[in-house]
């Protein structure tokens, strides 16, 4: 009896512990804690700036992933082709990560500025000269009737000398044959027209609409800065090619920059969206980004103008506003 009394002990203990497991397993798996420390948020309206393209310090850059010519020499305040020429670069748009770029000119190498103002010279053919022709004549004797003849005397057929000479023996005189007209010179050549900085400009539209917040050298820096909501429209200014689209610049946040006739720049920063790639052409007045706060204090549009590379006065090249 205390040994079957034992067993059945040792049964309900086992029972009860399968009841027990099973319960486990039907609660499911211990939840996983994380317990890394959670990152402070940034304050509201203000985002982190980009760590890549800054200006340099020692004249040289070194490619990274996602850069191109024209992204480097906006941020150093040059003109791209200068850059292109110092590196002996066969095209601006080949680049390569881990290039070590030079951003000054090499010892030795002579700088060629464009002109702005006068338009380029341009060489034309010289007229061609008039050709020189033998005169036809027939050699006289000497007399008074041919002398007068010769040194036009007589005025015409019908003078009295005229008449006399030819009643008599004497050798007339063979008028020469009228010279052929000489062939008119060539029209000249006509140069292609250059387009002047004042031509390239003077059909520019304002990129945003909102107010002056930021002026050329003071608050706007190396542009002007135009307030406005968030999303609004951005536009470009005139038309162009798009030469860079991303947000790799210091402090400009999402950035668009247009290339457009006359070697002239447009930059658009601090966008919410950008609605245009790169190599894309884009039309007077097109919507190609929605205004934003990327790497700002505040909604705003900041926008430059530059030429060869040297940032210029927006107000001086926009229309005035009413």
């Amino acid at each position: 009896m205390s040994i079957a009394a034992g067993g059945g002990m040792r049964n309900v203990g086992l029972s009860l512990l399968m009841l027990a497991l099973a319960g486990c397993a039907a609660q499911g798996t211990a939840p996983v804690i994380d317990r890394t420390p959670a990152r402070a948020a940034p304050p509201h309206g203000v985002r982190p700036v980009t760590p890549q393209i800054a200006p340099s310090t020692n004249g040289l850059h070194t490619v990274q992933r996602g850069d191109t010519l024209y992204a480097i020499a906006f941020a150093n305040s040059l003109d791209y082709r200068e850059v292109a020429n110092w590196n002996q670069l066969e095209s601006a748009d080949r680049i390569l990560v881990g290039q070590v770029l030079r951003l000054t000119s090499p010892p030795g190498m002579v700088e060629i500025k464009p002109l702005d103002a006068a338009p380029r010279p341009r060489a034309r053919p010289l007229a061609e000269p008039p050709l020189l022709r033998t005169p036809q004549a027939v050699l006289l004797d000497y007399s008074e009737a041919n002398w007068a003849q010769v040194s036009g005397a007589l005025k015409n057929a019908d003078t009295p000398v005229a008449q006399a000479r030819a009643g008599s023996d004497e050798p007339a005189a063979v008028a020469p044959p009228p010279a052929s007209p000489a062939a008119p010179p060539p029209a000249p050549a006509v140069a292609p027209p250059v387009v002047s900085a004042d031509a390239a400009t003077e059909s520019w539209l304002w990129p945003a609409d909102g107010m002056l917040a930021g002026r050329f050298g003071a608050t706007g820096g190396k542009g002007i800065d135009i307030a406005g909501t968030r999303n609004s429209p951005v536009k470009a200014v005139a038309p162009g090619k798009v030469v860079y689209s991303g947000s790799g610049l210091r402090g400009y946040g999402q950035l668009l920059i247009v290339k457009h006739a006359g070697e002239f720049l447009s930059a658009y920063a601090h966008n919410e969206t950008i609605l245009v790639k790169e190599g894309e052409t884009v039309a007077a007045g097109q919507n190609i980004a929605r205004m934003g706060d990327s790497d700002a204090d505040r909604v705003k549009l900041h926008f430059e103008i530059r030429r060869y590379g040297k940032p210029l006065d927006p107000l001086n090249y926009l229309p005035e506003r009413s």
